[in-house]
């Protein structure tokens, strides 16, 4: 069994992603060109934002983004504490100063109310100027954007919605990765949409905020490539694997995004009487990137772990290190920000086979197996 099967997403779509790779080796253009501009228009109309930027990884279109908003040494951003590395990372490399804020247990994403009380604990100690906020989509669910939203505008604070997991959520009839004042995603393999190598993209209604990136991924390039206008990045989008994402998002719209919410309440219906599984408020619609379970301790976590392990079920432990903990961070001192959730959620959290191609028959498998390892 494989924990995300890109083998048998690949089988289903061979002939219209083999002929899409022929086809742009055929034309031989490799950098830009039809497929790359065709996708960012494709992803744009989806999100319903004006501007979508293909880039070349998840984490550069964060680092895009704080660079084109100019924020550096002496501005706080605040992350929530129970996510991937590169969130926070991107923060650290522009040269501001990462604040770590817990998250609720029933989501996995950011709590509004901490989020709140570390913005104004920034304030007080008047060391930092808060500038912005980044919420994560964790595991597919978008972030409680309406409230995020509510206490940027009372702080003055801009906000980066990583929805790198979150492609295809949604809240209502709006769209991930159309919240904020800007958006990024990820087209990483074992993401909701991923292609066969990195890719990233960046989307914003802001006209100007998208001059400036397009600039700043093509080593800052003014009316053409050759008159550099501003210190930039090389930061594109293969054109081969944007060929590639045009043949799998349209599998992602058609059938993918909602086989995945079949297997997840399947999970559900037969895992919610022994197990805490993920929850999703009303009106929220997710991608899944992970089905994510919160076990009692840690303890049983090893003996679930090696009893899925022993029947070749795939798990994997998203995420066993609160970012604040980690020794990438030490240099922040010990008055590093330290929450209350996040450390209980790595020490519990087990993500289990999740993606489209999941027959009725594996879930029941994995189920069957997790109540036996439970007993």
């Amino acid at each position: 069994m494989e924990f995300r099967d890109l083998k048998q997403q690949y089988k289903m779509l061979k002939e219209d992603i083999d002929q899409a790779v022929i086809e742009t080796m055929t034309a031989g253009t490799f950098i830009g060109g039809g497929p790359v501009s065709l996708l960012e228009k494709e992803l744009a109309e989806y999100v319903n934002v004006k501007h979508c930027i293909s880039c070349a990884n998840g984490t550069d279109a964060l680092s895009l983004v704080l660079q084109a908003w100019d924020i550096g040494s002496g501005d706080a951003v605040f992350v929530p504490d129970f996510t991937f590395f590169a969130t926070a990372e991107v923060v650290s490399y522009c040269g501001a100063t990462p604040i770590f804020v817990d998250v609720e247990k029933s989501t996995f994403n950011i709590d509004t109310g901490d989020l709140e009380t570390a913005i104004e604990e920034v304030k007080q100690e008047g060391k930092l100027k808060p500038k912005a906020i980044i919420p994560v989509d964790l595991f597919g669910l978008p972030a409680d954007y309406s409230k995020i939203d509510k206490i940027a505008k009372e702080h003055n604070l801009l906000v980066l919605a990583d929805s790198a997991q979150g492609f295809g959520g949604a809240i209502g009839d709006q769209k991930a990765c159309s919240f904020g004042d800007a958006a990024i995603t990820s087209f990483f393999p074992a993401k909701p949409l991923g292609c066969y190598g990195d890719g990233g993209a960046i989307f914003t209604n802001d006209d100007g905020l998208a001059e400036v990136l397009n600039s700043l991924k093509v080593h800052g390039k003014g009316s053409y490539k050759y008159d550099n206008v501003r210190i930039g990045v090389n930061s594109r989008l293969d054109t081969i694997q944007a060929a590639i994402l045009r043949v799998k998002f349209k599998a992602f719209k058609d059938y993918e995004l909602d086989a995945v919410n079949r297997a997840a309440d399947k999970y559900r219906e037969l895992l919610d009487e022994y197990f805490i599984t993920p929850q999703i408020p009303e009106g929220y619609f997710s991608s899944y990137a992970q089905f994510t379970l919160i076990l009692d301790s840690d303890e049983q976590r090893d003996i679930i772990q090696n009893y899925l392990k022993e029947k070749d079920i795939p798990t994997m432990i998203y995420y066993p290190i609160p970012l604040s903990e980690q020794k990438a961070f030490a240099y922040l001192g010990e008055e590093i920000r330290r929450t209350k959730n996040t450390p209980e959620l790595c020490q519990t959290v087990l993500s289990i086979p999740m993606h489209p191609y999941l027959t009725d028959e594996q879930i029941e498998m994995v189920a069957n197996s997790l109540l036996e390892a439970k007993n």
